[in-house]
Parts: structure tokens; sequence; C-alpha cells
């Protein structure tokens, strides 16, 4: 037999590190792209899906019994036939005590945890605004004060409506939200929905008791 012959191989750093890193930014590229494209999809025909999901409110209206109630915006004159996304559509959650509401001058206190509709991953709807976190408490939740004049068109609808200790699930048009124009991060065309509560009102120049020295 004839003797072996010995084959040495020189690997050369510079090269398998220059692949190495070549691979690592290809993989960085597929990443990237696909996240862009979970985004993309995430948003995308976005006016068209938040134009079908406030159809289905009409159904929502029709077979959700009491707690469910639609209610036009102060805006427009109720005796005025107008198109359902000049309305709020409104589910009852909890029922105050109280049995005045706010006027459109006055100032209220309110808690609220804000929404978009639920897409692919997030089906319960991305937050883009609350003054809790998890679930509401009506003892450890924030609170935000602000005269009704000075709120979105459809909160401002809402709150005309509540009476003290009132927790509504708000669904309002873009149209009555921060309609056609991205804003602070909301998608332009945006059906917004409000868990909303109403902890209390004051008129004219009253000051609200501070939040922190509540009895509960």
């Amino acid at each position: 037999m004839g003797s072996k012959t010995s084959i040495h191989v020189t690997r050369h750093p510079s090269l398998w590190q220059g692949l190495g890193g070549l691979l690592l930014l290809l993989l960085f590229a597929v990443s990237c792209s696909e996240s862009d494209d979970e985004e993309a999809d995430e948003f995308g025909n976005w006016q068209a899906r938040n134009e079908a999901y406030f159809a289905t409110l009409e159904d929502s209206l029709s077979r959700g019994g009491s707690a469910w109630r639609k209610i036009k915006t102060f805006t427009k004159d109720e005796k005025t036939a107008t198109a359902n996304t000049d309305y709020i559509y409104i589910k009852v959650l909890e029922q105050g005590s109280g049995t005045a509401s706010p006027l459109y001058t006055d100032s209220v206190r309110i808690s609220y945890c804000g929404r978009l509709i639920p897409t692919v991953n997030y089906p319960e709807g991305s937050v883009f605004d609350a003054t809790y976190e998890g679930s509401y408490s009506a003892s450890t939740t924030g609170v935000v004060d602000n005269v009704v004049n000075n709120l979105r068109d459809g909160v401002a609808t809402a709150v005309q409506h509540m009476h003290v200790g009132d927790r509504w699930r708000v669904f309002m048009s873009y149209q009555l939200g921060y309609g056609t124009t991205e804003t602070l991060g909301i998608p332009a065309y945006s059906v917004l929905i409000f868990d909303l509560t109403l902890l209390d009102f004051v008129s004219g120049s009253e000051s609200f008791t501070p939040w922190g020295s509540r009895q509960w």
C-alpha cells in the first residue's frame, strides 16, 4: 500500500469572520423585513377595517339589550338625519348612583383606558392611553380633570350623558376622535374605544377635592 498523503487545510480567520458577519447581516435584514411586514399587516388597510368594525356596532346595539345605547354627537342637531358616524355607541359596564350630568362648560374628573380596534397581535385592542394598568379599580386608578369642551367630541358627548359613578365602554368613529391624520401615535382613521368612568364633575369656578384626599 502506498503512503497516506496528509492534506492540510489552512483556514483564514479573516475570511471566515467576514462570511460570519455577512450571514449575521443577512439574518438581521430578514428579521427586520419580517418585523416591517408584521407592522404593515397590523395596520394594513386600516381605514376600511375601522369603518367595517364601526358598522358592526349597529348589530351589537340591536342584540345587546338595554346595556347598549346610541347617542348622537352634541355637535349635530338631534332632529337632523345624519350618518351613523355622527353617533357614539356605548355599553354600560357599571351604573352609578348620581342623577345629574355635566354640561359642556363643566369640568369633569374621569378615569379611562383608551384602545384601538382588535388586531391579530392585540385581540383586545392596543392601549394607547390609560389612567390605570390592568383591571380597573376605583381605589387605585389615576384620574384626569378637564373641561368638557376640551375633550374629543366623542368623549365630550359621552360624559354629558353620564352620571357620577357610571362606567361605560364608548365606541366612537374616527370622525369624532382624531380624524384622518395620525395623532400622538394613533393611526389616522382609528375608531377609538374608551372604558370611561365619570368620577365627579364641578361647574364654573368650583374646584375638585384633591384625589389623594378622597374617602372610600
